[in-house]
């Protein structure tokens, strides 16, 4: 086996505030796959840092002295390309900036860690750990990064903690029993996402079937994401609500830190957005949305599984093809990271593969077809 697999993640903290980047430092370093190479106070100390050893990926947060973070993630983007995740105390007045950051190439957003009890830094440290992996394994838009080291992979949840399955006789009863409706499009993300969602829902016009996203995110800022999404769409996009009615022409996008199931009353469909556990290491669940939309729309709906680290949906997008739905996976050469998608794939859960650039029109597709049979 190669060095690479053998050797640790190497991470560069970039932040202003000496306790954050000790906290930073003691969760990521408590990690056996990752290793803290440096920090920095600031962009130009960062710089040195990074003359000396370039570190497979940064953190970094976007209030910095000297030179805005963003600033210096499109300096680092334009001249040497980094992974890098946003770490940040921003929630509603500069989440904008972060969504500015995921565009201009960060590869994924976290919130700073929080210490204040014991349940609230193991989950920060989860969320933070589980960032540094999946963006070492991130390619770069121009390119491929070079191979991160093995994984080691920690117990989790399934969707049985939020939704309980159904036996095999009564799914094969419900499969019998189930009247054609409206279609519904569910699809499910993580890193690389919030990209990969704007390229398929600004092709997509106003008279598109209702969708429903999990797109992993932390808490406050799946609102600016949906909001931001909704100004450059033809279709309506907010983060949902508990009670939301999924209808033509509206994308409902899970919030941060929730659960998102699809909810079925006669031939309506609405989304519930509940506490829990992290199913699959997720709060929200791709698997949590999956598993209710196989149980509650089964041929009626059609389920995508896009771009990310881990296995979150992949168990659920099978119960949907099982269940009678039309599922769809991302090919390699179209994700950020191939890891979500390709687990699916090694499941037998997605019934077709396709580049990013073809998701749309595949929604398109069988939203005629199923629009025609509902008829």
């Amino acid at each position: 086996m190669s060095e690479a697999f053998h050797r640790k993640i190497r991470v560069l903290i970039v932040d202003d505030s000496a306790s954050v980047r000790m906290t930073l430092s003691e969760i990521i370093g408590s990690d056996p796959d990752l290793d803290v190479m440096a920090t920095a106070a600031d962009p130009y100390v960062a710089v040195e840092r990074i003359r000396q050893e370039v570190p497979d990926v940064m953190f970094l947060d976007i209030e910095l002295p000297r030179m805005d973070g963003l600033t210096f993630l499109r300096k680092i983007m334009s001249q040497r390309p980094i992974p890098v995740v946003i770490c940040s105390s921003l929630a509603e007045a500069g989440s904008d900036t972060l969504m500015q950051a995921l565009e201009a190439g960060a590869v994924d957003v976290v919130t700073k860690p929080r210490v204040d009890t014991a349940d609230f830094l193991k989950e920060s440290r989860m969320r933070i750990c589980d960032a540094a992996k999946a963006a070492a394994h991130a390619k770069f838009r121009g390119g491929v990064h070079k191979p991160a080291p093995r994984l080691t992979v920690e117990a989790k949840l399934n969707a049985d903690a939020i939704v309980p399955p159904h036996s095999e006789a009564r799914a094969a009863s419900q499969r019998a029993r189930m009247p054609l409706t409206e279609p519904v499009i569910c699809i499910g993300a993580s890193t690389g996402g919030t990209e990969a969602l704007r390229e398929v829902l600004e092709a997509l016009p106003a008279t598109t079937p209702g969708i429903i996203i999990v797109q992993h995110m932390p808490e406050k800022f799946t609102n600016a994401f949906a909001r931001r999404l909704d100004g450059i769409c033809a279709m309506q996009i907010k983060e949902a609500e508990d009670g939301d009615v999924v209808q033509p022409g509206h994308v409902l996008i899970a919030p941060g830190n929730q659960h998102m199931l699809l909810h079925r009353a006669g031939s309506r469909y609405t989304v519930n957005v509940v506490d829990g556990p992290h199913v699959s290491r997720h709060r929200p669940s791709v698997d949590v949305m999956f598993r209710s939309a196989s149980q509650t729309a089964g041929r009626n709906a059609m389920g995508i599984i896009l771009t990310g680290m881990g296995d979150d949906g992949a168990r659920g997008l099978l119960e949907m093809r099982q269940a009678g739905s039309f599922t769809l996976a991302q090919d390699e050469d179209s994700c950020v990271v191939f890891g979500m998608p390709k687990e699916a794939i090694g499941r037998g859960a997605a019934a077709k593969v396709v580049p990013l650039n073809r998701v749309a029109g595949e929604i398109l597709a069988y939203a005629r077809t199923a629009m025609v049979a509902a008829k």
